[in-house]
């Protein structure tokens, strides 16, 4: 997504090779998430109806605007260096960087609440209806409010230009007046909240996941109804979609938070380091690149096949037979010994419900009483 030379690079000479890299990154990228649309574009309908499964390809949709749009004017650079000595090309690079950086961030935060909804506020979820056009929607918030945001420097509020490296644009760090220290406080805070607010729903996720499954352990179950229910709903798909959200959430937070300090740093030292600004943009460009594949190595069916081979292998070791009530729940993957994969479910119970269970009036009263 961005330049991956040093600051001391130097145009002319030797510049077929330097330019390999760039160009490496921007065919990975675009490849990758051009992949994994197709990939999620192939599944079945019933998921493409999930919020979940909307919000997964905006993520995807947006790496690769991010890709196509920033890395041609990198390549640019490499070509002609007075491309982005033009100011307006500089503000807009600036622009890209700005709002794909805050926007993923912001996907990623909107998948997290997303599950903690579906999983720890079920009937909430189901009322509602948080469904795919909630999520279409949502998207588009996102979108609107960030280009407005991310477009504030260019109405004043900020100065973009050319970084020592002299092969991107970003706001200006040397200017240090009330306005532009005002505009990188409110940017590093607003991300700073979306890191912090990712970390803390998937932490209530899993330890939500945690209680129910004791509490699904020590409570025996009677009705047989129910029994049949579950059983229906049980499946490796909250599994699947818990894992692709914890392990995208592990790299968009470690690719964006590189920027993050350094929007800090930047803001309240007298003093810039451009090494560590280019190497905090060198991680975020390597996001995009991550994400993807994320996607396209977890689908429905690969995942499904290492859960039969994590199976396989803890059934040839002795463990002892599970209780007639986990093989109630979920006569499959409650055989996998993998302490996630039971987790997940037990999850299974109420995640699915939402999306495949008209709720009424008498099973909400009916449930408070129990």
């Amino acid at each position: 997504m961005c330049c991956m030379e040093g600051a001391n690079f130097t145009h002319g000479t030797g510049n077929e090779t330097q330019i390999a890299l760039p160009m490496v990154m921007f065919a990975g990228g675009a490849a990758g998430n051009l992949i994994a649309i197709i990939v999620l574009s192939v599944s079945r309908q019933e998921r493409k109806s999930s919020a979940f499964f909307t919000l997964v390809c905006g993520l995807a949709v947006t790496d690769l605007l991010g890709t196509c749009l920033t890395s041609p004017l990198i390549l640019a650079n490499y070509l002609d260096r007075r491309v982005l000595e033009q100011q307006h090309v500089c503000e807009f690079q600036s622009f890209l960087l700005l709002f794909f950086g805050l926007t993923g961030l912001s996907i990623i935060c909107t998948m997290a609440a997303e599950r903690y909804m579906a999983i720890c506020w079920p009937y909430t979820y189901q009322r509602w209806g948080v469904d795919r056009r909630f999520a279409q929607k949502f998207l588009f918030c996102i979108y609107m409010s960030h280009i407005f945001f991310c477009c504030l420097p260019m109405m004043g509020m900020a100065k973009s230009t050319l970084q020592q490296s002299s092969t991107w644009c970003f706001i200006d760090w040397k200017k240090h007046d009330p306005v532009s220290t005002a505009y990188f406080v409110l940017y590093g805070v607003v991300s700073l909240l979306l890191i912090l607010g990712t970390i803390l729903l998937n932490l209530a996720v899993c330890g939500a996941l945690l209680l129910m499954r004791q509490r699904t352990v020590q409570r025996p179950v009677t009705r047989t109804s129910v029994r049949e229910r579950w059983r229906v709903l049980s499946s490796a798909a909250e599994t699947q979609m818990m894992t692709v959200l914890l392990m995208t959430s592990v790299v968009v937070l470690a690719c964006s938070a590189p920027l993050v300090v350094r929007v800090f740093a930047n803001c309240f030292m007298q003093e810039t380091d451009p090494k560590a600004d280019l190497a905090a943009i060198r991680i975020a460009a390597v996001n995009p690149i991550l994400d993807p594949w994320i996607y396209i190595l977890l689908r429905r069916s690969l995942f499904r096949r290492l859960l039969g081979l994590s199976r396989r292998g803890s059934s040839s070791r002795s463990n002892p037979p599970p209780s007639p009530q986990s093989n109630l729940l979920c006569p499959d993957i409650m055989r996998d010994s993998h302490v996630f994969s039971q987790l997940m479910c037990n999850a299974n119970i109420i995640t699915q419900l939402p999306a495949t269970v008209k709720f009424t009036s008498h099973d909400v009263e009916s449930n408070q009483k129990t």
